[in-house]
């Protein structure tokens, strides 16, 4: 049974336990407090920043360790920075040097400020709180370039694939990479991965990959997903993540609550099941 050997629940945040509204729903945080309640280590891994993210698993009212920007920052359960890594100033400039299309958004995490080379009204509505602040900026202007991560969007994939190539030819040995969103290309340090950032907070915990269960829906999940002993792909996730990891189990959607009800069926003890 699963029951049995997992220990540790894992989620990504935006289309797996957030909604299209980039919510929580009441019924997953019922879910998650009975996830605490029963005394499950609880793992939020997102590619947000942590200014971010912090208000949003507030809201679920539960102590859980925090893993941001795809795993350059880890915060404790009491919101203590465990861990943090940026890229330099100097990769960072090389990459932004390069003759990228105009009309890709280019965006840089800084650690209080996220600044882009122009406004998205695409990006600004994943947060429903401002509480990480835009900054618009010529880059060619800023010194230091140093970031947690940078990341660009346009609405057409082709386009993204083929700046990562570009970006790729002279830097694979700087920058881990990810596609979050087809949408959505990210870059960070080269030791940044979500699965990395895990692995630290198991070792901390005294636990194993194989006691995990995790839940994703985008490529910066793929190595949690495979590495954990109970991998859940949502069922919102792109065709191609789930061509790519066909032998796990593909779940419901986020806004079907996938999560909270793979949840209550499969792993929460069956008096609980019926949580509402």
């Amino acid at each position: 049974m699963i029951q049995e050997k997992i220990k540790v629940v894992i989620s990504d945040l935006d289309g797996t336990l957030l909604n299209s509204d980039h919510k929580i729903s009441e019924y997953t945080k019922s879910i998650f407090q009975e996830l605490h309640n029963q005394n499950y280590l609880i793992i939020v891994a997102t590619g947000r920043h942590h200014l971010d993210a912090m208000p949003i698993v507030e809201c679920l009212e539960i102590p859980l360790y925090l893993v941001t920007s795809n795993g350059a920052r880890i915060h404790s359960p009491t919101k203590e920075l465990l861990f943090s890594v940026n890229m330099e100033s100097e990769s960072v400039k090389s990459v932004l040097s390069l003759d990228i299309d105009p009309e890709i958004t280019t965006v840089l995490f800084r650690e209080n400020v996220w600044q882009t080379n122009k406004h998205n009204e695409k990006l600004n509505s994943f947060q429903t709180e401002l509480n990480y602040h835009p900054e618009l900026v010529d880059f060619s202007t800023v010194e230091d370039l140093s970031a947690i991560k940078v990341f660009f969007t346009h609405d057409t994939h082709s386009k993204l694939l083929e700046l990562r190539e570009q970006i790729l030819e002279n830097h694979s040995s700087l920058f881990s990479h990810a596609f979050s969103l087809p949408l959505c290309l990210e870059f960070m340090d080269k030791s940044v991965d979500k699965s990395v950032a895990i692995e630290k907070i198991l070792e901390k915990e005294n636990l194993f990959f194989h006691e995990a269960m995790a839940f994703g829906d985008g490529f910066n999940d793929e190595n949690m997903l495979k590495l954990t002993g109970k991998g859940l792909i949502m069922g919102n996730a792109p065709e191609s993540l789930k061509d790519k990891l066909s032998h796990l189990e593909v779940i419901s959607t986020n806004d079907n609550e996938g999560v909270a009800k793979y949840l209550s069926q499969k792993l929460l003890k069956k008096c609980t099941s019926e949580v509402e």
